[in-house]
């Protein structure tokens, strides 16, 4: 029911920019009306609504956030070994005069800049700077905080014949091990190893219409139904939604969004977010290097215990 009241609500907006009498100013202001009493009963959206939201084009983006909340960002680029990859982005900065490390997927406001960006798909030189950065937080004792929101990994013959399996697992492996402390935010959709190669963090949030899985709810129902038209059944099954990852213990918390989406009021998002991050940071502040490390482990180790208790 919000996609589609989303769809009409988009396109009456579109309208009214162009004509300006006062019949389609009331329209407007009603389908508003009516989207939001909709959409402020959260509780009734449907897993596959918040995939919906998850992936809405709208939706503040990882240099939103990073402009939102930190200061003095000095981008880095590059792997240090081969080209470029724009899909991840991120530098250093600081968030309240504190230095940090951030970065995230990158996927574009408008389709030439998605094009840019690989649609949020980065290739193995993207992993591995998102790693170079990490340990050069670890070397300095900065803490690290990464934005996801991706398809998953670019599944291209290039990337495979750069390392794509590589560069993922040995991100997998070096974030296990990181001696700084690393805060994860699933900000739109997270899927496979894609998301969890920026992912393996001391404390995982979600916003309250991401979606965290394997793989896509697509190729979930492709997969189980040889049919990708059936993903509004597979959304239901496969348990993504941050309200069930939060039951099982694969997320420390949630930011709540505002009634209809992050992108009607990302202000209040921006709130919560540096709130929680505020929170975490001192958190992490009281432990030693080895205590972060072994924290991180122990939370990724347990997380079958909490799945299958």
């Amino acid at each position: 029911m919000i996609r589609e009241t989303d769809e009409k609500l988009m396109s009456i907006e579109q309208e009214a920019r162009s004509i300006k009498d006062s019949v389609d100013r009331e329209k407007l202001r009603a389908l508003k009306k009516e989207y939001l009493q909709i959409a402020r009963n959260m509780d009734e959206l449907t897993p596959h609504d918040r995939v919906y939201l998850a992936r809405h084009r709208k939706r503040p983006k990882v240099d939103d956030y990073i402009g939102a909340l930190f200061d003095d960002l000095f981008i880095q680029r590059g792997d240090m070994l081969g080209k470029e990859d724009k899909s991840i982005y991120g530098g250093i900065a600081t968030f309240h005069g504190i230095p940090v490390t951030v970065l995230g997927h990158r996927k574009g406001h408008n389709i030439n800049e998605s094009m840019e960006y690989n649609f949020g798909m980065p290739e193995p030189e993207g992993y591995r700077k998102a790693l170079r950065m990490m340990k050069q937080a670890e070397k300095f004792g900065r803490p690290v905080i990464t934005f996801i929101d991706t398809p998953g990994a670019y599944p291209g013959i290039e990337a495979e014949e750069h390392g794509q399996s590589n560069a993922i697992s040995r991100n997998l492996a070096e974030m296990s091990a990181l001696k700084c402390p690393v805060i994860a935010i699933v900000t739109g959709e997270g899927s496979s190893g894609g998301a969890l190669a920026i992912g393996v963090a001391n404390a995982v949030y979600m916003l309250e219409n991401a979606v965290y899985s394997v793989l896509s709810p697509e190729g979930f129902a492709s997969i189980l139904w040889k049919d990708s038209a059936r993903s509004d059944e597979a959304c239901e099954l496969m348990k993504l939604t941050s309200y069930d990852l939060l039951e099982y213990g694969v997320i420390d918390g949630i930011i709540k969004e505002p009634a209809g989406g992050a992108h009607h009021y990302p202000e209040k998002v921006y709130r919560e977010i540096d709130e929680m991050l505020t929170r975490e940071i001192a958190r992490f502040k009281k432990m030693n290097p080895a205590e972060l490390a072994k924290q991180r482990y122990d939370k990724f180790r347990n997380i079958d215990r909490a799945v299958f208790k």
